[in-house]
């Protein structure tokens, strides 16, 4: 996947230190996820590959198209679909009429935004809450119709930013398998702090730390870096852990 940031500076204020300085990454085609301690700049990274902010400097990139060109804009947002870590809601419309509303935003033709948003709401497993008002919904319904909202323009890359937030264990394992039937038909990058199955539902690790790439490569290669006396299943956290101990 050539989503690819070339040189990205990012700060919050004129004055604050930068998020992201200078930021080389480019991701590849599949499924990555994203790690870092808080503040490491994984919101940010993924914001910006939304185009919902623009770097101080350099360029994001998705093939040919960089959102900071005007022409480009809606052509990469059609393709990039984003999930922030605390999505918003129209809670007085039904789940199929929200979803079909955020499909109609990115530039689907309503009627069909409209056939659309069952089809999506299915893929998360809430078709029988597709009438019932957003409003109605517990939290972990929410952000899978947060998730739904995502799938149904048929975008080609996926930004999910912490999307098993609020999930129970069971409706964990139900992103995880859906995940995985996304293969081949679309990339999703997917920051998260729950590295349990890494090896399940991912092609690629990528963590960032203060802003900058400590490690990018195969989940096989993330894992060869856990301590050799970690126990059997809890490789993946002692990788994790022994990255950012070289960081500091």
């Amino acid at each position: 996947m050539p989503l690819h940031y070339q040189s990205c500076t990012f700060r919050y204020a004129r004055t604050a230190r930068p998020v992201l300085d200078r930021l080389d990454l480019q991701f590849a085609p599949g499924h990555t996820v994203l790690l870092g301690p808080n503040g490491a700049g994984k919101s940010t990274l993924l914001s910006l590959g939304a185009s919902a902010s623009l770097p101080q400097s350099g360029h994001i990139r998705y093939g040919d198209l960089d959102p900071a060109t005007r022409r480009h804009v809606r052509d990469y947002r059609h393709r990039v679909s984003w999930l922030p870590q605390r999505p918003g809601f129209l809670p007085g419309m039904t789940c199929r009429e929200h979803v079909a509303y955020i499909g109609w935003l990115k530039g689907m033709r309503e009627r069909d935004a409209w056939r659309a948003a069952p089809e999506a709401i299915s893929r998360v497993g809430l078709s029988d809450k597709l009438n019932h008002k957003i409003k109605t919904l517990s939290g972990g319904q929410q952000q899978r119709i947060a998730i739904a909202q995502a799938l149904v323009h048929d975008a080609e890359v996926l930004l999910l930013d912490e999307p098993t937030v609020g999930l129970d264990p069971h409706q964990r394992r139900r992103f995880l398998e859906l995940l995985v039937s996304l293969r081949g038909t679309v990339h999703v990058i997917v920051s998260t702090h729950d590295i349990g199955d890494l090896d399940e539902a991912f092609d690629e690790v990528v963590v960032i730390e203060a802003g900058r790439p400590r490690f990018k490569g195969t989940v096989q290669r993330f894992a060869d870096h856990a301590h050799a006396e970690a126990v059997p299943g809890r490789r993946l956290e002692s990788a994790y852990a022994a990255l950012l101990e070289v960081a500091e």
